[in-house]
C-alpha cells in the first residue's frame, strides 16, 4: 500500500505469485490476481509449460487449486509430457488440488450462426472449479474454440464474454494463444481484453536458438518492459531478469589471497579483494588457466565454496592438466567445494548462457567463480554483446559478494591490445600475461595492469611455470635491461663467478697481508732482541767501570786511614 500526495490510500493491484524463477521479479509479485492473463507465441516457444507451472506451483506452494482445460492435448498426453519436469500430475487430482478437463472440439461441428456460444464451456469450466475450490484456470490454447469460424462479430462477443465470465468467477486466469501474423493472437482480440499479455518468441540467430520473453502489457501497475530470456530445462522454466543494475553494491575491506605469495605481495602483501572481478589475459600458452587453477586451489584451501565455468577445455582435462604443476583439485571437488560447469559456447545463445550461469550459482551458492575464457563467447555473439553478458555478470556476481576471475585470450602479443571484449575497463584488477623472447627462448612476463583501490607494484616479474607450482621471479636487472630464463641465469652466474673470483682475491690479499705482517713482527722482535743485547752489553760496561770506581775509591780511603795510623 502507498500513498498519493493528499495522502489518499492507493491500493496495490493484488497478484497471485507464479512459482517460476525470474517471472516473479519482472512482473512484480506475479499475474494479476482474479484477472485473465494471455501467453502469446509461436508453436513450441513454452506458453502450455508456462501455464501448467503456473498452475502446479499455485497448488503445491500456495495453497490455490487450479483447473486446467486442454483444447488439443489429451490429459493423459500433458500428464506425460511435464512428468520429466517432476510434476506427478496424477497425484495432485487425486489430491483434489488440480482438475484436468480435455474439451474435444470438432472443427466440422462449428456453425457460424448467431447462436453460437460457449455456455457448454461455462457450465463445464463452472463445475470444475467449483468441485475442488479453484483460484487458477488455464485455457489451452484458445484458438481451438473459433477455430473455422469467420463471423468476427461472433467470435469477439464470445471472447469478450469469456473474459467476463472468468473475472466474475474470481479465478486468476491464464489463456494461451499462437501468436498471429499481424497481432499478438490469430484473433487479435485477446490481447486487448487480457490484463496482461506476455509474448514468447523462440529465435535462431547463427544458428543457436534463445527463447525470449516480453511483457506486452500489463493494467495497473508497473512492470519490466525489457526482453527476457529464459530457459527450459529439466528443472522447468527460469527466466533471466538481469538486464541492468544500479551501481549500489556493498564493498569489503577484506582480502583474498590469488594462491601466488610474490602476486600477493606485489597486490599490496595481501592479495584482491573479497567480492571483487578480476582478468587475467595473454597469448595463447601464458598460463591464464593455470592461474585461474591456482586462485580455485588456494581458494578452496581457505575453505571456500567455488564454481568454474569451462568454455574450453572438460574438467577431466583442467584436473589432469593441474596436476602437472602440482595442484590437485579432485580432492576439492570430491568435498563438494568445488564444481566444474564446462560447455562449449555454442550450447546456448549469450543470453541463455547467462541465465544457466546465474541458475548454477544460485543453486551452489559459491563465493569464487572463474570463467576460462570469456573470449570464446564471440562465437555466439558481437563483442559488444559478449561485453555486455559480462556487464550484467559482473554486477550480479557484485551484488552476491562473489568474487570472480576471467580468462581472456588476447590474438596479438602486444600489451597494449585490448583483446579481452571490452572487460578489461569493467574489472577492479587486471593481470597480463605476455611472451618474451629474448635469447633464443620464449619466458613469460606478467604486469599488474591495474588494480583498483590497493597500491600495486609497477614492476614485469617473471612468470615461470614448474612442476612445482607458479612463482614470479624477482626482477633482475642486467648490463642490458631486464633478462629473463637462461640469459638471467647466465647472467646471475656471472656474477656469481666475479663474486666468488673477487672473494678468492680478497682472500689471497689477505693472506699476503697476513705473511707481510708475521715477517714484519719477525723483523720488530729481531730488532728488538738486538735492541736489548746492545742495551744489556752498554748497561754491562758501565756497571764495570761504575765498580773499579768505586773499588779504586775505597782502596783509596783504606791507604790514607793506614798512612794516618802511622
Amino acid at each position: 500500500m502507498s500513498y498519493n500526495s493528499d495522502n489518499s490510500v492507493i491500493q496495490k493491484l493484488p497478484k497471485a505469485p507464479t512459482g517460476i524463477d525470474g517471472l516473479d521479479q519482472i512482473t512484480h509479485g506475479g499475474f494479476p490476481k482474479g484477472r485473465p492473463t494471455l501467453i502469446c507465441g509461436e508453436a513450441g516457444s513454452g506458453k502450455t509449460l508456462m501455464a501448467i507451472e503456473f498452475l502446479v506451483h499455485g497448488a503445491q506452494k500456495f495453497n490455490e487449486p487450479g483447473v486446467f482445460v486442454a483444447f488439443e492435448e489429451k490429459s493423459e498426453e500433458l500428464a506425460q509430457n511435464v512428468a520429466s519436469l517432476g510434476f506427478d500430475l496424477k497425484q495432485l487430482e487425486v489430491d483434489k488440488l488440480i482438475k484436468i478437463d480435455h474439451v474435444h472440439v470438432e472443427r466440422s461441428e462449428i456453425e457460424e450462426t448467431g447462436e453460437y456460444n460457449l455456455d457448454g464451456l461455462f457450465i463445464r469450466l463452472g463445475y470444475a472449479i467449483d468441485s475442488i475450490g479453484a483460484k487458477r484456470v488455464v485455457l489451452d490454447t484458445i484458438e481451438s474454440l473459433f477455430f473455422g469460424l469467420n463471423n468476427l462479430a461472433v467470435l469477439r462477443a464470445e471472447l469478450r464474454r469469456l473474459f467476463h465470465w472468468l473475472k466474475e468467477k474470481g479465478v486468476t486466469a491464464v489463456i494461451t494463444g499462437e501468436k498471429g501474423e499481424a497481432s499478438l493472437t490469430r484473433q487479435g482480440l485477446e490481447e486487448y481484453v487480457s490484463d496482461c499479455v506476455i509474448l514468447l518468441d523462440h529465435r535462431i540467430s547463427n544458428k543457436v536458438s534463445t527463447r525470449i520473453l516480453r511483457i506486452v502489457k500489463y493494467r495497473g501497475t508497473v512492470h519490466g518492459t525489457n526482453e527476457y530470456p529464459f530457459l527450459i530445462d529439466e528443472e522447468g522454466i527460469s527466466v533471466l531478469p538481469v538486464t541492468s543494475l544500479k551501481l549500489n553494491n556493498e564493498v569489503s575491506e577484506k582480502r583474498i589471497s590469488s594462491g601466488i605469495p610474490t602476486l600477493d605481495k606485489m597486490l599490496g602483501g595481501e592479495g584482491f579483494y573479497e567480492s571483487s572481478s578480476i582478468l587475467v589475459s595473454g597469448t595463447a600458452g601464458t598460463g591464464k588457466t593455470s592461474i585461474a587453477g591456482n586462485f580455485v586451489n588456494q581458494s578452496c584451501k581457505d575453505g571456500m565454496r567455488c564454481v568454474y565455468f569451462a568454455f574450453e577445455e572438460s574438467p577431466q582435462q583442467i584436473i589432469r592438466n593441474m596436476r602437472s604443476i602440482g595442484i590437485n583439485l579432485q580432492g576439492y571437488v570430491d568435498s563438494g567445494l568445488l564444481h566444474f560447469s564446462a560447455a562449449r559456447p555454442t550450447l546456448y545463445g549469450l543470453e541463455l548462457h547467462l541465465l544457466s550461469m546465474t541458475k548454477f550459482i544460485e543453486k551452489v551458492k559459491p563465493e569464487v567463480v572463474v570463467l576460462d575464457p570469456i573470449t570464446n563467447l564471440i562465437t555466439v555473439g558481437s563483442t559488444s554483446e559478449v561485453k555486455s553478458l559480462l556487464t550484467r555478470l559482473i554486477d550480479y556476481l557484485q551484488s552476491k559478494g562473489i568474487t570472480v576471475m576471467f580468462t581472456a585470450l588476447a590474438l596479438k602479443d602486444n600489451k597494449s591490445e585490448q583483446s579481452d571484449e571490452g572487460v578489461s575497463s569493467l574489472v577492479d584488477a587486471w593481470l597480463l600475461v605476455r611472451d618474451i623472447e629474448a635469447n633464443g627462448e620464449r619466458n613469460r612476463g606478467l604486469y599488474i595492469m591495474k588494480s583498483r583501490g590497493m597500491k600495486h607494484s609497477n614492476q614485469v616479474r617473471e612468470f615461470v611455470i614448474s612442476d612445482q607450482g607458479l612463482k614470479l621471479v624477482d626482477v633482475f636487472l642486467g648490463p642490458e635491461g631486464v633478462l629473463t630464463g637462461s640469459a638471467r641465469e647466465e647472467q646471475q652466474l656471472l656474477e656469481k663467478t666475479g663474486m666468488a673470483l673477487r672473494d678468492h682475491a680478497v682472500s689471497r690479499k689477505d693472506r699476503e697481508i697476513e705473511r707481510k705482517r708475521l715477517v714484519l713482527e719477525s723483523k720488530i722482535a729481531t730488532l728488538k732482541e738486538e735492541f736489548e743485547s746492545i742495551q744489556e752489553e752498554l748497561n754491562r760496561t758501565y756497571i764495570e767501570e761504575e765498580l773499579k770506581k768505586s773499588i779504586i775509591q775505597e782502596n783509596r780511603h783504606e791507604l790514607t786511614q793506614k798512612r794516618d795510623t802511622q
